[in-house]
């Protein structure tokens, strides 16, 4: 019997628009189904070169390269504010996702006296929690958490529920790490402004994933990070997203050189630049920092819609066949079902997830795992392939129905 699901799978990517941009990705054993893009992103071919290039200019121009390497922050941020929906200027990287947090929280908090609590969600990332827990530690504040389902994720009402007067900030992430949930960011964002809160959102796995709209919204602050879809390498720098008006208005709470206006005059005061890099601390990484520029130019040259528009369809995909093939052998979907409602990755559940996801390496599949019990398929639209989706799922099919995830025992303690 013909292969349906194999037909429409081509067919799929024969009509896709982004079906070039495979081609511009370091694939180097094309056997193996990488589903892990949401935790690490491939290696862009012009990456290698301009990194290889930097190393170069190192070589010869030594201190001299200073001039051109200082503006790659700003200049990757512009790129980044192009996939998050926000406007040149208003983005630039900077340290990791969880220093960025701790920056704009403490500033947020500075800038709304007298309110002593934070909203985030008990389903957050976990290096968020811990970041919002210690500044409230630190300062007598109180973290309020809002209760999430696990596969759905943080509902508007559950937030709304739980601001009041005393909300100084509400930080949740856009989409949740474990499900693939999606948050209302604008629903959220105007909520906590009609109570006088500001709101900073974790981009990490919406970013180059699926349309975020920090401008249209309105949202306050942001933070996120360039080495999952962005596909700027192992441990690239993080950016940071601060709405326009705000940048006067808030300070950061690390004061570096590289945040002080006129920062080569080494003044003996601080005076915060009125621009995004008044949120930069020390001297930038310039290799990673290179390396994030040209990762976020491919998603901005791609386009969010185009690129939304593949995630929605390489999910759509995968979810007609796990439900075909992989339900049956007590897989449990999840994350939201409706297009709307998830990212870019897709999560199921199954008492023996962890040993499914050791053997699905061993047959050419490389997903990731996170507790309690979830496998996740991260679909990266620049360069997976809906045919991508139907091997990996036959290969996950055929291991289960063969019971040889059995022989792997059942996950270690200490996994998150």
């Amino acid at each position: 019997m013909a292969d349906l699901y194999l037909a429409e799978a081509r067919q799929l990517d024969a009509a896709d628009p982004l079906a070039h941009f495979r081609d511009e990705f370091v694939i180097a054993d094309p056997s193996v189904i990488y589903l892990d893009g949401n935790s690490l992103g491939r290696l862009p071919r012009a990456t290698r070169a301009r990194v290889r290039a930097v190393v170069d200019e190192w070589g010869t121009d030594l201190i001299d390269g200073w001039g051109r390497w200082l503006g790659v922050g700003r200049a990757a941020g512009d790129l980044v504010a192009e996939v998050v929906g926000a406007r040149p200027g208003e983005v630039t990287l900077s340290d990791s996702t969880s220093v960025n947090l701790y920056k704009l929280a403490v500033a947020a908090l500075d800038a709304r006296p007298g309110r002593d609590v934070i909203v985030t969600d008990d389903g957050n990332f976990s290096s968020d929690r811990y970041v919002l827990d210690g500044v409230a530690a630190a300062r007598g504040l109180k973290v309020r958490q809002v209760p999430t389902d696990l596969d759905d994720g943080v509902r508007l009402s559950e937030v709304e529920r739980a601001l009041d007067d005393q909300v100084a900030l509400v930080c949740l992430s856009h989409v949740a790490y474990r499900s693939g949930a999606v948050a209302d960011l604008a629903g959220v964002t105007a909520a906590a402004r009609r109570c006088g809160a500001l709101t900073l959102w974790d981009l990490c796995h919406s970013a180059g994933a699926v349309p975020i709209g920090l401008s249209a919204a309105g949202a306050d602050l942001a933070v996120g990070c360039t080495y999952k879809y962005l596909n700027g390498g192992p441990g690239s720098p993080a950016f940071l997203y601060v709405r326009r008006d705000l940048q006067p208005e808030l300070t950061q709470p690390i004061w570096g050189w590289f945040g002080q206006t006129d920062q080569f005059a080494m003044g003996r005061d601080y005076e915060p630049v009125r621009a995004i890099e008044r949120f930069l601390v020390g001297t930038p990484p310039v290799l990673s920092g290179c390396a994030a520029l040209e990762g976020a130019r491919l998603s901005a040259t791609a386009g969010i819609d185009d690129v939304a528009a593949k995630a929605r369809s390489l999910t759509g995909y995968a979810l007609r066949l796990i439900d075909d093939w992989l339900t049956p052998l007590g897989l449990r979907v999840a994350s939201p079902r409706p297009a709307r409602r998830r990212g870019a990755h897709v999560t199921l559940h199954h008492p023996a997830g962890w040993s499914i996801c050791q053997a699905a390496k061993l047959a050419g599949v490389i997903p990731d795992y996170r507790r309690p019990r979830r496998i996740r398929f991260g679909f990266a639209p620049l360069y997976t392939r809906h045919v991508d989706v139907h091997t990996a799922l036959a290969r996950v099919r055929d291991l289960v129905t063969a019971g040889r995830h059995l022989d792997f025992p059942n996950e270690p303690e200490g996994l998150t």
